[in-house]
């Protein structure tokens, strides 16, 4: 796995994992039984639902724990003036003049439809560590690419309304 997190996205998971060992598990474990007392068991919709979603609980902890572990930490500190993980960014397309917003994130809270672009996406690994103003060439595979240009930095200090992705 080996993931490039920040503290920040470690001390979410341990989180996470907390909520789901002491709120989660004992509620879902509680359906189990419950629907286990209804009778057969081989006709029994709930159990089989209350099962699934205690162990796709229980795979979720298994999951964080794994990217803990295996995490290679990063520092989310920069410049003031150079985009960094955490920092939102407004870029304007060369070719077309557009202008989008993109907060550079790591991998495990990356979501392109929300605006947040993971540290290592092609664009995001182009835009790290460049000033405003500077034009960056965005390469997706070789010989193909795009241009931007750097229109705003900002530096975004609390990230707590970011969610981690459950896959």
């Amino acid at each position: 796995m080996n993931n490039q997190l920040t503290a920040s996205d470690i001390k979410k998971m341990e989180e996470e994992i907390e909520h789901r060992k002491l709120v989660e598990r004992p509620r879902l474990l509680e359906d189990v039984k419950e629907a286990r007392s209804h009778g057969d068991l081989s006709e029994n919709f709930e159990y089989y639902a209350a099962k699934k979603a205690k162990n796709r609980n229980e795979s979720r902890i298994r999951y964080l724990e794994r990217m803990i572990r295996t995490a290679e930490v990063i520092s989310d500190d920069s410049k003031d003036d150079e985009v960094g993980i955490n920092n939102t960014v407004t870029v304007k397309f060369v070719e077309d003049g557009a202008v989008e917003v993109y907060r550079i994130v790591t991998t495990v809270r990356g979501n392109s439809l929300e605006g947040l672009i993971s540290n290592v996406s092609p664009l995001g690994k182009a835009l790290l560590g460049h000033k405003e103003g500077d034009r960056v060439h965005v390469e997706i595979s070789a010989g193909a690419g795009y241009d931007v240009e750097i229109v705003k930095i900002e530096k975004t200090d609390d990230d707590s309304q970011d969610k981690l992705r459950s896959f």
